[in-house]
């Protein structure tokens, strides 16, 4: 995670690989996640696709997705969310 000039984060995310073609074909424009990292409007992700073998987390390259930047575009907390967690929509950054 780091910060930019405007003090926006940027977050390294691992994803299930099973969500992974939901994002690309537009399904999944959403993620809810433990809020120990203080989402906010502006923060920018990359997503880590992971997999699961022998109780061990595997990264998978996945270019699709491992090269695409996404803008967070809402949070919301409360409103039935546990809590410490939130919801988060995310757009992709057109290069």
């Amino acid at each position: 995670m780091s910060k930019n000039n405007e003090g926006y984060q940027h977050h390294k995310l691992k994803l299930e690989e099973q969500f992974v073609q939901p994002i690309l074909n537009g399904e999944k424009t959403f993620e809810v996640r433990l809020n120990d990292r203080k989402f906010k409007v502006g923060d920018t992700i990359e997503f880590m696709p992971i997999a699961h073998w022998d109780n061990t987390i595997i990264f998978k390259w996945i270019p699709e997705i491992t090269s695409k930047t996404y803008e967070i575009t809402f949070v919301l907390e409360g409103w039935g969310i546990k809590e410490g967690y939130c919801v988060f929509s995310f757009k992709e950054l057109k290069k």
